[in-house]
């Protein structure tokens, strides 16, 4: 098989046969096998018959591997199926092509059959990610054209310095990635690498977004010519570029296939012991241990828990810290107790022993469910709740809402406590408990109807935060009701030819601030058309666009004014039924 520009597309003739992998050109599957694991993957989907008749009669999928960003031809990337029977690598220019087999069948009666299953297609390349967001999809009745596009991966290399001169060989690099979950920003652990021998640095595959880079403690002890009881000294974190915290470092904007230079250089400092004992601690228990510059949440710093002592022990630099502590213990019933605490310690160019961190228990937060429901029919609840010795079943609040509450932390240390278990079959009660003292975003998904109000002390929590007070004793009103409104409409946006409307376009219904509504997204079914029945009254700004959009900041009032141009503000009332009209936004956002 030759490729060259300007020649023909790749092309392969196959009649599958079972048992057998990439069957049909089996000479060069070794080594498309080694490519499969090799480089990174962009999907479309087409579709393929399931029986077979003859292979004088044809059908032909052919396409372009592209490059997501530069819209280029991609030369020889492996295209191969999802359940590797059809191979091949695209030409000069980026193309490919596969001949199936004809997808007729006939029965007993002479009738023809054409039964359609799903083909899924992918293209790989080194230096390219997964994009199964240009999926689509073909009829292999036709002959179908079909485009996948792979996005280049992005780089953050650097090298990491010491004011000595000498190599920071094993330092360890980490790296964050902003993410948005259910509206609120959210900071996660991306990756982390060692340095190598020359202090270099390197985080290849990465996907366009916004990333924050910093090096991890490093002491500078030798463990050989080190005397217990002198001095000892270390690399603080360094946040890029220069900064003192992670709230005030850089972000770093990834674009796809960027490459971007983040050098480190470390300072070093002495490091002092630090000591703070702790109380009301299940002895059996461990104890997780946060350390943040005072008045600054973020990883970099690090305590242990010594639990014969009883003592978070460890050693810092200068400055002033807020050492957080959270424990779990376990509970008869299926239950579980959490506790917390924190103190706040100054390191001053010597040894530093904090105030005792007394933990407290978690709050519970009892939950008050309202119907005010017009239908009196109502969907049959079914399910079981088990304790640690009893199954029970499911009735009153428990079967028709599931509450919960999600941390306001960037970096999700605070958890965010759990529905505790039935005491007993008749206890219907809804109660979150182990909420660690902070801020949380009410979860409720009710099994009927939608949230018209959620309330605790005269705050909105479908809009406000619930602020969870030590010691305090807290309720929730929750009112529910059937009378949601229903949106229909059309999307302005012709099929290609040959393509299947299936998921061509997602639906966003996105509240605006200080409405009723709830967020709500939906796929287009039925040739261009779209239908949600159950919408929660209120004003929202409804978009569609061409493919999912995960991290859409809908909590962050700031973010959302990007979206200000986009779609239309319609305003629901209880029980209309609202009709649109759409142009889909090509692209991810």
């Amino acid at each position: 098989m030759r490729s060259s520009a300007g020649s023909p597309a790749c092309k392969l003739r196959v009649a599958p046969a079972p048992g057998r992998l990439l069957r049909g050109y089996p000479a060069v599957a070794p080594v498309l096998l080694v490519a499969m694991v090799l480089v990174a993957t962009g999907t479309v989907l087409a579709q393929q018959a399931t029986q077979e008749n003859s292979e004088n009669e044809s059908n032909s999928i052919h396409g372009t591997v592209i490059n997501a960003t530069t819209r280029e031809p991609v030369a020889r990337a492996l295209v191969h199926s999802s359940d590797n029977r059809y191979a091949t690598m695209t030409d000069d220019a980026g193309r490919f092509e596969f001949t199936l087999p004809d997808p007729a069948e006939t029965n007993a009666q002479g009738q023809v059959i054409r039964r359609i299953s799903q083909l899924t297609l992918s293209a790989r390349k080194p230096g390219f990610l997964d994009d199964r967001s240009q999926g689509k999809w073909t009829q292999a009745s036709t002959v179908a054209e079909t485009t996948i596009a792979l996005t280049p991966e992005a780089l953050i290399k650097g090298k990491v310095t010491l004011p000595s001169g000498e190599t920071a060989r094993g330092v360890n690099v980490q790296l964050y990635r902003r993410q948005v979950q259910q509206g609120s920003p959210r900071w996660s652990l991306a990756n982390s690498v060692q340095a190598n021998s020359n202090g270099e640095f390197r985080f290849a595959e990465l996907t366009p977004g916004t990333y924050r880079l910093f090096n991890a403690e490093w002491m500078d002890n030798d463990p050989i010519t080190f005397v217990a009881g002198s001095q000892a000294y270390g690399y603080p974190p360094v946040y890029y570029p220069n900064a003192a915290d992670f709230a005030s470092s850089s972000q770093i904007h990834l674009s796809a296939g960027q490459i971007y230079d983040a050098d480190l250089s470390l300072v070093r400092q002495a490091y002092y012991p630090v000591k703070i004992p702790v109380t009301n601690i299940d002895e059996n228990g461990g104890l997780n241990i946060t350390v943040s510059p005072l008045g600054e949440r973020g990883p970099g710093y690090s305590l242990g828990y010594n639990r014969t002592k009883t003592m978070i022990e460890g050693q810092l630099p200068d400055g002033k810290y807020l050492v957080e502590g959270v424990t779990y213990s376990a509970l008869p019933g299926g239950r579980s107790l959490s506790s917390s605490g924190s103190v706040s310690i100054s390191v001053a160019g010597a040894a530093a022993e904090g105030t005792s961190m007394v933990l407290s228990r978690g709050n519970s937060i009892v939950i008050n469910v309202h119907e005010e429901f017009a239908s009196t029919t109502s969907p049959d609840s079914s399910g079981t709740s088990r304790n640690t010795a009893q199954l029970f079943a499911l009735h009153g609040p428990r079967s028709e809402v599931s509450v919960s509450a999600e941390t306001m932390d960037e970096f999700g240390a605070q958890q965010g406590g759990s529905i505790r278990p039935p005491m007993g079959p008749d206890d219907d009660s809804l109660v979150l408990e182990n909420l660690i003292p902070g801020k949380y975003w009410l979860r409720v998904s009710p099994q009927r109807g939608y949230v018209a109000s959620a309330t605790m002390a005269g705050a909105d929590l479908l809009r406000e935060p619930m602020i969870v007070v030590p010691g305090a004793s807290q309720q929730v009103d929750i009112t529910l009701r059937d009378d949601s409104a229903e949106l229909e409409g059309t999307l302005d946006m012709p099929a290609a030819s040959g393509e299947s409307p299936s998921e061509r376009a997602y639906i966003y219904c996105i509240p605006l601030p200080d409405s009723t509504g709830q967020f709500l997204y939906f796929s287009e079914y039925d040739d261009g058309k779209f239908r949600s029945l159950r919408v929660t009254p209120g004003a929202y700004r409804v978009i569609a666009f061409d493919s999912k959009q995960p991290e859409i900041p809908y909590r962050d009032a700031e973010a959302m004014k990007a979206y200000e141009s986009k779609g239309q503000v319609v305003h629901f009332s209880p029980g209309e039924k609202v009709t649109l009209k759409l142009q889909p936004i090509q692209g991810v956002e």
